[in-house]
């Protein structure tokens, strides 16, 4: 997702109907009652003239507090309070431990002092590592757990990253973050560290960040005053709620209607703040017409809290007791299976693996490690499949783990290959899609938390499902099993670890099994056939169970009831208070404690135990019960569960015998045959019943010869099937020779990406690659120096990345070359001075099509310096030379200086104009060549001559030459010039005597 640009503001909704009836209240006028905004600013190098300009623009009045955090010495005295108090009319202070915090108020950190905020009231610390002095990151995380959504994180100038860690906890507390503009910086550190998490709601100047603070909070302040009639009038045309649902699901496919509704009414209303709309209706509104907000709301409902290694307790728990035991079950060559649902960017996940390769290294077993990683976030997702990190995870993450699992990229840190090769990343809804299953571990941390009750009583029997027998289910600080105690037990309670129990299939409830499409239930017990008639022989023992078995409930070794057969209310009664499975728990007055005695001795005696009469109390009244606790052992799947046996006592007075010839005699023959008459009906009964249940016999021989007949069909399905699973198996073959080979291909590809980012590195040729829409696609560290770019940059225009040349035309030149292909070559200087041959050729893919462009810059400025140089040297060499000129004119003898070959290097005027013609070029010419040969003739030249072949001065007196038509007499002298490492010269003064 492209960054947000700096500045970038959205409008208000026109509509033609009357304002709404919220009105946006005056800062001045919020409610005491309700959390006013505080607002955390964090500042270093170059932060003052930041803060001047801010609270410049601030309102006396907002009914916000600002704490302001900055890098000072701990030696030197802040002035910061009387700096700051000379641009605002707020009151400003030092903060003092312990101070509550006030609004429309300034509070500003002491020195060398770490701060946080606890229940409104500010916290001094003393600094513990000096080293790693992050004051801005530790104030955001506390200030985000102490007031959520009403907490504001302000980056301006400063070095280094602090406050990038910070900014995560507000984001994700609902918080709004603020990003000083790097145009508008001095020092751009700490805000390109922070614009670069694309966390930031907004980048501006600090001069605009006082309105927008103040238009985002009047949003949200009129949000929260929505009540009683006022709300009800706003719903008119159905809950707003349900509308945002609804485009949700239709646009995006996705179902957010099982989350917490107050989680997702805090999203939405900060959104709302961002664009500044103040009604629910308008931001449906909103929503219908402009699909990109669509898309952003949807990434801020995901909320995407995690690191490296959080709760490092919990880890460290799982590393020393859970995972040991899991991993002495797996056998030699086997796969540990695990799944971290809701993984959001892969910090978890690594994290996971990480332990994983540390245990499995000191461990003498081959076992493989493969871990899934999901979420329903796509771009989350993208981001965790990259596996790279700002170097900021060193907070979390040990020097020595960074070391071993990571490898160090300029700002960044890569995760290593033998750690991402065992996870595998997907999108995923784990209410909607299939999960995985046979996994040995499952992390669902601080996900649970944001779903409803229906939607965590759906889950979690499927995540037993997913398990294992004794696999592990960790869950987040917040979250619990709820009521699912028959599913999991637990194995750490502080850091809510559990172990999944082994449920008969037969008594575990249904699951609701996520299938893509539809949702399917999936339950232990065996399902019937709808077209194989019904088995009387079980309907009428079923029919017999239930009107004449006794009452009955099974237990597991816990008490915890598995299953009912039968009314138990006479003997079994809920208790008040949170709800219980355990029998015990249960037992009405006067049997709680017969029950917990009989259940003792049947487990440790391992025979049935019987406790007759025991006498209870329902509802004031009293009656006797016998007691039978009998263990199972067969089936297997009932093997160490007690069945519990409730039989009522029937106390009846029997009839007296009365005496005969009395009038009761005849009374009492009258009832011997009465009785003698039930019993021949009772025998008819019988006779019938007999008969009928030999039709019925009939009936089953019948069906057994179907069921045979079906059976014989099924069998040669069976065969069938058998012959499709060799072709699969084949078929499978084939698809891991398919895969070996592109496996192979990857790892030469890998390979020469490794060459080609080595190559690319070592020749320190700062290198660019762009498309043919100049957006970033590769890039090396050299070119860093260059152009101010990040590893998130690519896929950025490169236009819209600060350059450091002083070169105006490097954007046109680029699109001159990708739709001419020539080539252009120049010469560039950056803004510090240094020179560079920038050279952009397009670039061609394998099949000789223009795909971008490349450019390169080389750096000449060694080239330039000593280009440079020479000029100068020319210059200073013609000055001398001018110099050397002006002197020999100075003499009226003539004089004149030969090379070693006899040339004439140089001649002053009087040479010219009383031994030579003017109009003859005689520079570089033999002495003997000019002026008609007259110096050959001399016999000068032959002096010469000898005087160049021994390298030794001469004199020449009395030596006749012609000069413009008339004889001189010239006495000549020749002096030989030596010079260290060049040939010499020869110079001849001639000097006239007559």
């Amino acid at each position: 997702m492209p960054r947000k640009k700096s500045g970038e503001k959205k409008e208000l909704i026109p509509t033609k109907e009357a304002p709404s009836s919220t009105t946006t209240k005056s800062p001045a006028t919020r409610s005491v009652d309700k959390q006013f905004p505080i607002i955390g600013i964090g500042a270093s190098a170059g932060g003052l003239e930041a803060l001047k300009a801010f609270f410049g623009k601030a309102q006396k009045d907002s009914g916000m507090a600002y704490i302001i955090v900055v890098h000072m010495a701990s030696n030197q005295p802040s002035m910061l309070v009387e700096i700051l108090q000379r641009e605002t009319q707020i009151p400003i202070s030092a903060i003092k431990d312990g101070e509550k915090v006030k609004p429309n108020h300034i509070y500003i950190i002491t020195p060398g002092m770490e701060l946080s905020i606890f229940k409104g009231k500010l916290q001094l610390l003393d600094a513990t590592n000096r080293t790693m002095y992050t004051p801005i990151d530790t104030f955001f995380h506390s200030l985000a757990q102490d007031v959520g959504e009403r907490a504001g994180a302000i980056i301006l100038s400063g070095t280094g990253s602090d406050g990038t860690l910070g900014i995560h906890d507000i984001h994700s507390a609902g918080g709004v973050i603020i990003v000083q503009s790097i145009k508008s910086a001095k020092y751009d550190g700490m805000p390109r560290s922070a614009e670069g998490t694309e966390l930031a709601d907004r980048v501006l100047s600090p001069e605009e960040m006082p309105h927008f603070l103040s238009e985002y909070f009047s949003c949200t302040d009129a949000l929260l005053d929505l009540k009683g009639e006022q709300e009800k009038k706003e719903n008119t045309d159905g809950n707003w709620l349900n509308k945002i649902y609804s485009l949700l699901r239709a646009k995006l496919g996705y179902d957010f209607s099982s989350y917490k509704e107050n989680t997702i009414k805090r999203r939405v209303s900060r959104r709302m703040g961002l664009n500044q709309i103040d009604n629910p209706r308008l931001y449906v509104r909103y929503l219908q017409e402009n699909p990109d907000e669509l898309k952003t709301l949807f990434g801020e409902l995901l909320i995407g809290v995690t690191s490296f290694f959080r709760d490092p307790e919990s880890f460290e728990h799982l590393k020393a007791n859970a995972l040991p035991k899991l991993l002495e079950s797996i056998n030699e060559g086997e796969a540990f299976r695990g799944w971290v649902a809701g993984c959001s960017s892969g910090e978890e996940i690594y994290s996971l693996a990480i332990i994983l390769h540390e245990l499995l290294s000191d461990s003498k077993k081959k076992i493989t490690i493969q871990l899934f990683g999901t979420d329903l976030d796509e771009r989350a997702i993208e981001k965790a499949r990259e596996g790279v990190f700002h170097e900021s995870i060193s907070a979390h993450v040990s020097q020595e783990r960074l070391k071993q699992f990571f490898t160090k990229d300029g700002l960044y840190y890569r995760i290593r290959r033998e750690i991402r090769d065992t996870i595998i990343f997907s999108t995923q809804d784990m209410l909607k899609d299939p999960p995985f299953s046979n996994l040995h571990l499952l992390s669902c941390r601080n996900v649970l938390i944001y779903f409803n009750a229906e939607a965590q009583k759906k889950i979690l029997p499927l995540f037993h499902y997913t398990l294992k027998d004794g696999g592990v289910l960790m869950l987040g600080s917040s979250e619990s099993i709820g009521s699912f105690v028959n599913l999991f037990e637990v194995f750490d309670k502080k850091w809510k670890i559990f172990l999944k129990k082994g449920v008969p299939r037969s008594l575990q409830q249904a699951v609701v099994f996520p299938s893509g499409s539809s949702d399917v239930m999936r339950s232990g017990a065996t399902q019937s056939i709808s077209h194989i008639p019904a088995n009387i022989p079980q309907i009428t023992q079923k029919a017999i169970l239930e009107q004449f078995s006794p009452v009955a409930v099974l237990v597991d070794n816990n008490g915890t009831i598995l299953h009912i057969q039968g009314k138990v209310g006479k003997y079994l009664e809920p208790p008040s208070g949170p709800p219980t499975l355990n029998i015990i728990d249960q037992a009405r007055e006067g049997l709680s404690i017969e029950l917990a005695s009989a259940l003792r001795l049947a487990k440790s005696t391992k025979k049935p135990v019987v406790k007759e009469r025991v006498a209870l109390g329902n509802n004031g009244s009293k009656f006797l019960v016998d007691l039978c606790v009998s263990p199972q052992e067969n089936p297997k799947e009932l093997a160490g569960k007690f069945l519990v046996v409730f039989k009522e006592v029937n106390i009846q007075t029997m009839p007296s015998i009365p005496k005969r010839g009395t009038k009761e005699d005849s009374s009492f023959g009258d009832k011997i045959t009465e009785l003698e008459k039930e019993l021949r009906l009772t025998r008819e009964n019988h006779q019938s019943t007999t008969e009928e249940l030999e039709s019925s016999n009939e009936e089953l021989k019948s069906t057994n010869e179907e069921l045979q007949s079906s059976n014989e069909e099924l069998q040669s399905t069976n065969e069938e099937l058998e012959s499709s699973k060799e072709e699969l198996q084949s078929m499978n073959e084939e698809m891991q020779t398919i895969n070996a080979e592109l496996q192979s291909r990857v790892d030469e590809l890998s390979l020469a990406r490794d060459d080609m980012h080595n190559l690319l590195n070592n020749t320190e040729i700062a290198t660019i690659f762009v498309n043919n829409k100049l957006h970033i696609r590769r890039f090396t560290t050299e070119a860093t120096l260059i152009v101010n770019l990040i590893q998130s940059d690519i896929g950025r225009p490169l236009e819209h990345v600060v350059c450091n040349l002083e070169y105006d035309n490097m954007i046109s030149d680029l699109h001159q070359v990708i739709h001419k292909l020539t080539p252009i070559d120049a010469e560039v200087q950056t803004k510090n001075g240094v020179w560079y041959a920038m050279r952009i050729m397009p670039y061609r893919t394998t099949d000789n099509k223009i795909d971008g462009a490349v450019l390169t810059f080389t750096c000449i400025d060694e080239q330039k310096k000593i280009q440079d140089k020479l000029h100068d040297l020319v210059l200073q060499q013609e000055r001398t030379w001018e110099l050397l000129r002006n002197i020999f004119d100075i003499h009226n003898d003539p004089m004149v200086v030969l090379n070693n070959d006899g040339e004439i290097v140089i001649a002053n005027t009087a040479f010219v104009q009383k031994l030579a013609y003017p109009k003859e070029d005689f520079l570089n010419s033999k002495l003997s060549a000019i002026a008609n040969g007259v110096f050959k003739k001399s016999g000068l030249q032959k002096k010469l001559d000898d005087a160049i072949a021994n390298g030794v001065d001469f004199e020449a007196k009395s030596l006749e030459l012609e000069s413009n038509g008339k004889r001189h007499t010239f006495s000549i002298s020749g002096v030989i010039i030596h010079k260290e490492d060049c040939p010499y010269r020869i110079l001849l003064h001639f000097v006239q005597v007559g």
